[in-house]
Order: C-alpha cells, then structure tokens, then sequence
C-alpha cells in the first residue's frame, strides 16, 4: 500500500475518476421518456421484434429456398483425389529457405515444434510445407510434410537432409491398359468329297 505522504496532493478522493469514460447500458421498456419506450426499438409486429429472432442461422431467408440453393452449383473436380479443390482443399504453412537461412544456425534439426518457437509458423495441427524462396548456405536437418523440388534440391545441396512427416509420397503409379489378345486366325476346315461336289454344284445338299 503506497504511503499517503509520498503520494500527490492532485490525488484524493474528491478527484477519483474512471480511466477511461463509462458508457450507460441500454435500458429498454423504461417509459417514454427514456428514448427506448413503446417498442423498446424494435418496431411494430414482425418476425424482427420477437424474442430470438436475432438468433437464426446464416443464410436463412424466413422459410422461402435460400439463395444457395436457388443457384446453380459449379461442376468440377470435387473428389478426395482432386485435393486442394472442393470442399476437400487441404492448407501447408508455407515456410521459406531464406528464413532458415536466418533463424537456424548450422548443422541444428528443424522440426515444426522449433518453427513454432521462432514464429515461423501458427499453428503445430497444419502441415507444413519448406519452399525454395532465398538461398541456403547451411546443413540442416529438416523434417516437415512437404517440400518442394527446388527445396529440396537446396538443402541436399548445402549438405542437409529432409525428414518426410507423413512418409516419403510415392508417385501414382499409372494404370497399364490391358492390351485384348487378337483373335487367332482361323484354321481352314478341311471339306470332305461331298461338300466339295455341293460347292461346285454338281449335287443337292442332302436333305437333314
């Protein structure tokens, strides 16, 4: 507790005041003299001057077919395979050779907990990906989820190497078409004496 003496003569209890100006609640129903009676400014009737009504989802247009579904839906790629399009898109933290270069001295192991603690990154639950912006004259040891040729490529250069997270990703291996055998060639049958003379029209065919 300060010392009464050592404190100012400005400072008493006559001259107490808030730090900053204090701003009256709105008080509605409380007359008509108050400013805010009658209809405590909401109006008269309507779905607006009911109680929750302010608590309606996003979008809702009071019961006729919303807007987004009154439009026509875009067509694309929207499958998982089709990433980062549709509602499957996936986000990296995007994270620059240049600002490796500044923040990790040589021969340290960059992980994402230690990105995190330089600021380079927001967040431990997005991936994280190393682009090849800025040059790299150290040997790091870096572990992320991706990494992009040029980065990668830079790093091995300087005498580093990269960790995969998730695994080193396998190209898609393309599907052989299935080449349809040809039909071999037909054997000629052999005619036997009496189908030779029917060809010939020398006989009827006989009767079966």
């Amino acid at each position: 507790m300060p010392d009464p003496q050592t404190m100012p003569d400005q400072l008493n209890l006559s001259s107490l005041q808030p730090a900053q100006a204090r701003r009256d609640r709105k008080r509605v129903g409380r007359g008509l003299g108050s400013g805010k009676g009658r209809y405590s400014g909401r109006g008269i009737k309507g779905q607006k001057s009911r109680a929750g009504s302010h608590k309606l989802p996003a979008g809702f247009e009071g019961g006729q077919m919303p807007i987004d579904m009154r439009l026509g839906k875009l067509r694309g790629n929207f499958s998982a395979d089709a990433m980062p399009i549709g509602p499957f898109r996936t986000y990296s933290q995007p994270v620059n050779l240049r600002d490796l270069e500044h923040r990790f001295e040589a021969g340290a192991e960059v992980t994402p907990e230690l990105l995190k603690q330089a600021g380079l990154i927001g967040s431990l639950r997005k991936d994280v990906k190393i682009l090849g912006v800025g040059e790299l004259s150290k040997g790091l040891t870096v572990s992320a989820h991706g990494f992009s040729a040029t980065a990668r490529e830079k790093i091995e250069a300087a005498g580093g190497s990269i960790t995969w997270l998730r695994g080193d990703p396998s190209e898609k291996k393309r599907k052989a078409k299935r080449i349809k055998p040809k039909p071999d060639a037909e054997e000629p049958v052999e005619q036997t004496p009496v189908a030779e003379a029917v060809e010939a029209g020398l006989t009827e065919a006989p009767e079966s």
